[in-house]
């Protein structure tokens, strides 16, 4: 089988000062993606009626997702969930399940989706890459292939978004179960990627909704690893000092190992600086690779096109999630962009790690996905537009007054304003244990809401985020402001 990805390569150039970073960026051949010939599809147990629940039909293959280099192949099983009767799913949601050969079945919002509105429900196994088979030898191979040609393609981000896209190839070969007029891909973390990667470059994908995925700044840090600035470096180390002295009030003892184990995980699966070094690069390139590594999967790098595509975008993300940095950026830059930012919302890990807001096992999080699908595919839902903040601030007096406007003329139920003051850096662990403070917003006016605080003497900074509830017609959508940042002396 051929390279899904062959021939001609995006280009990605980065200036920095007199010197010139040239690196490939990942890019996928459409056809070679959309060719079910090159599958090689392997029928674990085919279609029969779920034991559980025989209203659900399942079948279980393993496919090949493609050849990331000569002579390796990468292969995945695939669980396919429809209605065990009726005609074929005029829409199906791609979603992942683990790396295990065995049929995947959907909960949550997915099963009410597959149940309640006839939802095709697409599974495709997914991990992180020294789990993937032939495990470890996937990601060495990934790595020395990554420090070899300077190619992207040679990256997480590319493998996990071709997964999802041969998932939906696979599908549509299944054509008297599938026959889908709209297809939502959604998925967490590394999941979430996977689906703004297949939102971005796959054109049957008719909307994303991503949680806790990358949007505009490599997730957990630079790509190359040992090119953090010093002084976040120094900023976890003292954190973690002082995380095990018990110093830290909110975070346990118990946070440190897991935190340090998690920082390893993430080195492991990107390239050294010193490696990068001996292999030839320049310091340019690899300050190139550490934004290139993740082009597949920025939104915001695509945001024009994919707008006059029509993808509908709607992202979930925690205000305290490492792995979803310059979300201040994004509010500067985009700030109407669909997103529902959680205060205090964290990425998730060990239960040691002290984290109690982890994004992606909030009740609201999956209710915004079967809202958000009802929406796309029905239309029985609004979605409602990013509300417009201003603010007033009275130094004197410390008086702060933030107002919400809804320029679609949106009135949700539930309207809160939530604060957090002289915050963290992005990627410093502190960071995800910085805490929120919640005041209830009035409407003076319709789709206008506003609250007042009196902020503390001292308070240098304050960030906010406004969240809202929008029910309607047995769902509820959640949504929220830009994250914003004030600055008050």
């Amino acid at each position: 089988m051929n390279p899904i990805v062959c021939g001609s390569l995006a280009v990605f150039l980065l200036s920095l000062g007199s010197s010139r970073a040239e690196i490939q960026t990942g890019h996928y051949d459409l056809a070679e993606v959309k060719d079910a010939s090159t599958l090689e599809t392997t029928v674990i147990a085919d279609w029969q009626p779920l034991e559980k629940d025989p209203s659900i039909r399942q079948k279980l293959v393993e496919i090949t997702i493609g050849e990331w280099w000569p002579g390796q192949k990468v292969r995945l099983p695939v669980t396919f969930n429809a209605p065990a009767t009726g005609g074929p799913c005029r829409h199906i949601v791609v979603g992942n399940a683990g790396l295990a050969v065995k049929a995947a079945t959907p909960g949550g919002a997915m099963l009410r989706l597959l149940k309640e509105h006839g939802v095709g429900v697409v599974l495709i196994g997914m991990g992180t890459i020294d789990a993937m088979e032939p495990a470890p030898l996937l990601m060495s191979g990934m790595k020395a292939h990554l420090l070899a040609t300077k190619d992207a393609r040679y990256t997480p981000a590319w493998i996990w978004g071709l997964s999802d896209m041969r998932a939906i190839t696979a599908a549509l070969a299944e054509s008297e179960v599938f026959q889908p007029v709209k297809i939502l891909v959604t998925g967490g973390s590394k999941r979430g990627v996977a689906a703004a990667a297949a939102g971005i470059h796959d054109d049957r994908v008719t909307a994303i909704l991503p949680v806790v995925a990358p949007i505009l700044d490599s997730p957990g840090g630079p790509y190359v690893h040992g090119m953090m600035p010093e002084s976040i470096q120094q900023m976890n180390e003292q954190f973690l000092l002082e995380v095990r002295a018990g110093k830290i009030p909110g975070v346990p003892v118990s946070a440190a190992e897991p935190l340090i184990a998690r920082d390893k995980i993430r080195a492991d699966e990107r390239i050294d600086q010193a490696a990068a070094r001996t292999a030839g690069w320049t310091d340019a390139e690899m300050r190139a690779m550490c934004s290139g590594a993740w082009s597949v999967c920025r939104t915001t790098d695509h945001w024009e096109a994919l707008q006059k595509r029509g993808l509908e975008i709607f992202y979930n993300q925690g205000s305290n999630d490492n792995v979803g940095p310059g979300l201040l950026k994004l509010g500067q830059d985009f700030p109407d962009f669909p997103i529902y930012i959680v205060p205090g919302g964290q990425h998730g890990g060990a239960k040691e790690t002290g984290f109690t807001k982890q994004v992606g096992g909030l009740p609201e999080v999956d209710e915004n996905l079967l809202a958000f699908a009802r929406h796309h595919f029905f239309n029985n839902c609004r979605m409602v537009a990013t509300p417009r903040i201003t603010t007033q601030w009275d130094a004197a007096s410390r008086q702060l007054t933030i107002t919400a406007t809804f320029p679609d003329g949106s009135a949700p139920g539930v309207n809160t304003l939530w604060t957090s003051p002289d915050r963290h850096p992005d990627y410093s662990m502190q960071m995800e244990y910085d805490a929120w403070s919640s005041t209830s917003m009035s409407s003076p006016k319709a789709a206008v809401f506003d609250a007042g605080l009196t902020v503390p003497a001292g308070t240098k900074t304050l960030d906010l985020v406004t969240v809202h509830a929008h029910q309607e017609n047995g769902s509820t959508l959640t949504v929220s402001s830009p994250l914003l940042r004030l600055n008050l002396e």
